[in-house]
């Protein structure tokens, strides 16, 4: 009965997480999680907000001078140009202060399974031809290596 109450009230899932409370000697986080009609996993998956070091905010303070300086440089150009200033700083963590700031580069992308325009397409030959016994057809393979 009790369990229907909690849950007709109606409460919106921030004010349910604030209901449970992990203390000792309350009943087990399943239980006030049951009672009001909250899934486990969202009590778990609490948005703690993310916070940064003092150094980690400068750093971001700096990125984004040069993104607007700059809205061309990925992670890399843009790690580059701090190490140019002085900063001990790698790709990882510069890569993932510009995706938590929401930051990507404009240049564009590659675009490696479009053949260009004006290189040759040359015809399959073999496609009409039914293959029955061995050593009817062959292949070879011209591809240079060259080895540094």
């Amino acid at each position: 009965m009790a369990e229907k109450k909690v849950q007709a009230i109606g409460l919106d899932l921030s004010a349910k997480r604030a209901l449970v409370e992990p203390a000792v000697g309350a009943p087990s986080i399943r239980r006030q999680c049951e009672l009001i009609g909250l899934n486990r996993s969202s009590w778990y998956a609490q948005e703690t907000p993310a916070s940064e070091s003092e150094e980690n905010l400068a750093l971001m303070r700096r990125i984004d001078e040069l993104y607007t300086a700059h809205p061309f440089y990925g992670s890399r150009k843009m790690t580059a140009a701090l190490c140019r200033e002085g900063r001990v700083v790698n790709r990882k963590r510069v890569r993932r202060l510009m995706r938590l700031m929401g930051l990507q580069s404009l240049a564009p992308q590659p675009d490696t399974s479009r053949a260009h325009p004006e290189h040759p397409v040359y015809p399959y030959l073999l496609q009409d031809i039914v293959v029955e016994r061995p050593n009817q057809v062959w292949a070879t393979d011209i591809t240079l290596t060259m080895s540094h």
